[in-house]
């Protein structure tokens, strides 16, 4: 790789945090809990908990990776590494797509929040795409905006705690007894869908050319992100159910601003719409980055077109990637709607993470910094969950991965007949 072709090292441990917290935090709180409640009712807490473990066995696996592979593209590189070219091939699309579908479902959130009805789709599409000019301009503009956002957030959930826990009707009876009203498949479903507001830790993972001293950053940002994450999820989430019960939270397209209006603090309902638009775009500005830097090192080894592989000669990023993300995303937009996102979101994030483990599970001992039974939960846990998720999430998924494969079938093709 030429020198002009490389990313600059600009992100300490702080804005790496900062940029894993944006990205969870935001598709967490605001997007996933509704869908995990129709899924499961109260047994979303249960979900949360198997999402939670998944997520710690991915982070650590992808944290084990990553200080070998200090690189874009993480699952990508790990993969071709570690299993082969077509391994590696299928968690880079995987991750892509998934990804992909996460940036419209954060465009598509932030818009609900903060848009009139019937503007919401243009807005989401504006989102996109005045939040790929930010990325255009360099990453330590997206950590710098993410880290401002992450800390309005935290102040809004802190908000809406002490509103809900102090005014909270007494239903942990309630709760307790519908913990299996919808079974294990939905509380299996409803992780799945969970799983995809712990996934922000992956766009850690892809920024290999851009931390300084990656074998030491990237597994202390990851696991410290996901740790403080799961404490905010578990809180917040026992604040919806006990305020608002789970029958109004599968319904909610604003389940946090029903948690204020209940606790009869409505005057604090437009500072939660403001948290959750900022929550989103924080989301959106992180997923943006890491798609393109996934994208970059696929097409860097023509599994992408190679045109996808330039590098601003001044900014440093990969800039024709992330114009390609942007039209693919709005036009995503105006074709699907949140939860349909989600639960194809969650698809892909979890094959690519499959992958991570088994790449994990190969390293040798001199690399390894967790046992091999982590990575083979890690690796059966996302298998369970991609097979428990809404059947048109799969089959779509199945659809969209087998277009890939025919791509890259094709272009190896071609390649060998020249």
């Amino acid at each position: 790789m030429s020198t002009n072709q490389a990313l600059a090292r600009r992100l300490g441990t702080a804005d790496a945090v900062t940029i894993g917290l944006g990205s969870m935090i935001g598709a967490g709180i605001f997007a996933a809990f509704a869908p995990a409640a129709e899924a499961a009712g109260a047994g979303l807490l249960i979900g949360l908990a198997i999402a939670a473990v998944v997520a710690f066995c991915n982070a650590s696996s992808s944290a084990q990776l990553a200080a070998q592979y200090p690189t874009s593209g993480g699952t990508y590189v790990y993969g071709r590494e570690r299993l082969g070219e077509w391994q590696g091939f299928f968690a880079g699309w995987s991750f892509v797509i998934g990804k992909t579908a996460s940036c419209a479902a954060m465009a598509l959130t932030f818009a609900a929040y903060a848009a009139p009805a019937g503007w919401q789709k243009p807005i989401a599409v504006a989102a996109v795409l005045g939040l790929a000019a930010v990325n255009y301009f360099g990453v330590t503009r997206t950590a710098a905006l993410t880290r401002i956002i992450v800390v309005v957030v935290l102040l809004v959930l802190a908000l809406v705690v002490i509103a809900g826990l102090t005014s909270a009707p007494s239903r942990s009876v309630a709760l307790g007894e519908g913990l299996f009203s919808n079974g294990w498949y939905g509380i299996l479903q409803s992780a799945g869908l969970l799983f995809f507001a712990f996934a922000g830790y992956a766009r850690i993972a892809t920024m290999g050319e851009e931390v300084k001293n990656p074998r030491r950053t990237i597994p202390r940002a990851i696991l410290t992100a996901l740790s403080i994450t799961l404490v905010i999820y578990a809180v917040v989430a026992v604040t919806v159910l006990l305020v608002i019960g789970p029958a109004q939270l599968a319904r909610s397209s604003a389940p946090l601003v029903d948690v204020v209006d209940a606790a009869t603090w409505a005057w604090a309902a437009p500072i939660v719409r403001f948290g959750a638009a900022a929550a989103a775009l924080g989301a959106l500005l992180a997923l943006i980055a890491g798609i393109g830097r996934t994208t970059l090192a696929m097409a860097r080894n023509s599994d992408l077109p190679r045109w996808l592989a330039a590098v601003h000669p001044k900014y440093r990023v990969p800039h024709h990637a992330e114009i390609t993300l942007a039209i693919v995303v709005s036009i995503l937009i105006l074709s699907v709607d949140l939860r349909g996102a989600i639960g194809f979101s969650s698809f892909g994030v979890l094959l690519y993470y499959f992958i991570a483990n088994v790449s994990a599970f190969s390293q040798l001992k001199t690399d390894r910094r967790y046992p091999r039974a982590v990575q083979v939960l890690g690796a059966l846990g996302c298998l369970v969950l991609v097979v428990t998720l809404p059947p048109t999430a799969i089959i779509v998924g199945l659809i969209v991965i087998a277009l890939g494969i025919g791509y890259r079938l094709v272009r190896l093709r071609l390649t060998a007949s020249r």
